[in-house]
């Protein structure tokens, strides 16, 4: 079996490091004024991966954060995933040349699939789409507008594209430590043939353990790959190298 990986989250909005519940941004807890900062503290507890989202460049539509975002990759010594206001082919060519080893695409996914498929046959390895849903149908624009398309059928139009993972969020559990909507993660996972992260609503070490349980075997197309946790671990209800060490040892 491939180890669980863990996604710690760094939101970014107005350069500070925030959360939100549901996606919502007048609902947004400040962190920390320093990402890069906080990205070196996720480091040292051992974390290899991150996930940024640049909640500005989400509404926005383009890059809001760059500074921040790139103060992280130029200090993270692992691997960077950015999400937030990706939907150009320009967008996705500069966080590549500026080093982030993914970008996450979620709006153009649904508005521009030609364009989704076109980056990952060109960055092999290098996209993940956005599968958000509210009662199981896709948000976009944020998760402002809910569309009438649902997450499994958005999935699946890019199976067989070179799409290198799925990042399926339950919006309504999102910053809110409900728990993980991981029946729906499951269930989606087993739908494709693509690797998917759960996100959205992670409270506790006990989720990491069952979603690991479900890590894809290193033969299989599919799976559960990863898993994004924010709020947790900022507000100290989950420890970063315990949820490691479970992933691993899963």
């Amino acid at each position: 079996m491939a180890s669980l990986i863990i996604f710690p989250a760094i939101d970014l909005k107005g350069g500070q490091v925030v959360r939100l519940a549901e996606g919502d941004m007048a609902r947004a807890t400040v962190y920390g004024d320093d990402p890069a900062a906080q990205a070196m503290i996720f480091a040292d507890q051992g974390a290899e991966y991150l996930h940024v989202v640049d909640l500005d460049g989400a509404f926005a539509g383009t890059s809001v954060n760059g500074d921040a975002v790139r103060a992280v990759v130029e200090r993270f010594p692992g691997h960077v995933q950015l999400g937030g206001g990706i939907r150009t082919r320009a967008n996705v060519e500069r966080w590549f040349d500026l080093g982030v080893s993914r970008v996450v695409i979620g709006t153009a996914a649904l508005d521009d699939p030609d364009f989704v498929r076109a980056a990952a046959r060109d960055f092999p390895g290098g996209i993940v789409v956005a599968v958000d849903a509210r009662d199981g149908m896709v948000a976009t624009k944020g998760w402002a507008d809910v569309s009438t398309t649902s997450a499994v059928d958005l999935a699946r139009r890019f199976e067989d594209v070179g799409v290198a993972a799925l990042l399926f969020t339950d919006v309504g559990r999102d910053g809110m430590l409900k728990g993980c909507n991981v029946e729906a993660t499951v269930d989606l996972a087993r739908s494709v043939d693509i690797p998917v992260i759960a996100s959205g609503g992670v409270k506790g070490i006990a989720e990491i353990h069952v979603l690991a349980l479900h890590a894809r075997a290193n033969d299989q197309k599919g799976g559960v790959e990863g898993v994004i946790t924010g709020r947790a671990l900022y507000d100290g209800r989950l420890d970063l190298a315990a949820a490691l060490h479970v992933a691993a040892a899963a």
